[in-house]
């Protein structure tokens, strides 16, 4: 049975209810990499995160029923992997429950970026020199009105009553002004190293065809 690419995610949940292996098919093709990304930016292990998106999947299709369309069939499978990764570090750490606390990943969507290991490769060293310049050239970029706010605000830590004060501003001025300031690095520098970014969460084509074979298999559907 064909499938429209677009089919929305009602008619998706309504199809996998009725064990229609195509729409268990589209939907792993569909949410794998985002799936990925969350489970490898907590696990920061690319097979474990594999695991969590496979176990996330046969969770999510054996209580399918569950589904309530207030939210998106993404957002419902999102918080499904990223619990399932969080159980997945408190099991490997003595002292995941506390960690995980500490780093704001309890109850929230939250994905943190890579760390870098102990000791960082020579390319690991040059990469982050790199961009550090980009975010100081960025930053030397910004109009003279946003960027005496941002570095105040943001490098020196002032507040928003002493910027305002400094500057001879509203503190409402400032919010607006720091606001915009940081649109227009975050725009900057998504052009420059959005690319270098992505790389950090790898996912390709035969990952995710090895993952969804993985899952169909496991729920004793056709291939």
């Amino acid at each position: 049975m064909h499938l429209d690419p677009n089919c929305d995610d009602a008619d998706l949940v309504r199809r996998a209810l009725e064990r229609d292996d195509t729409a268990f098919h589209t939907i792993t093709q569909r949410y794998s990499r985002r799936l990925y990304r969350i489970a490898r930016s907590i696990l920061r292990n690319d097979s474990e995160a594999e695991d969590a998106v496979q176990e996330a999947y046969l969770h999510a299709f054996t209580h399918l029923e569950n589904f309530r369309s207030e939210s998106s069939l993404s957002t419902w499978l999102s918080r499904i992997v990223m619990n399932e990764a969080l159980e997945r570090l408190r099991r490997q750490q003595p002292t995941g429950d506390s960690a995980a606390a500490e780093s704001g990943l309890t109850g929230v969507e939250v994905i943190q970026f890579p760390l870098v290991p102990t000791a960082p490769s020579p390319e690991h060293v040059l990469a982050q020199r790199e961009i550090l310049h980009l975010v100081a050239v960025a930053i030397d970029h910004l109009p003279d009105k946003y960027r005496i706010v941002f570095v105040t605000r943001v490098i020196e830590g002032m507040t928003v009553a002493e910027t305002a004060d400094l500057l001879g501003l509203r503190t409402e001025t400032v919010k607006i002004r720091l606001h915009r300031a940081r649109r227009l690095l975050r725009d900057q520098l998504d052009r420059q190293i959005g690319s270098v970014v992505l790389d950090a969460f790898p996912f390709d084509g035969h990952r995710c065809a090895r993952m969804t074979e993985a899952v169909i298999t496991r729920l004793g559907l056709p291939k």
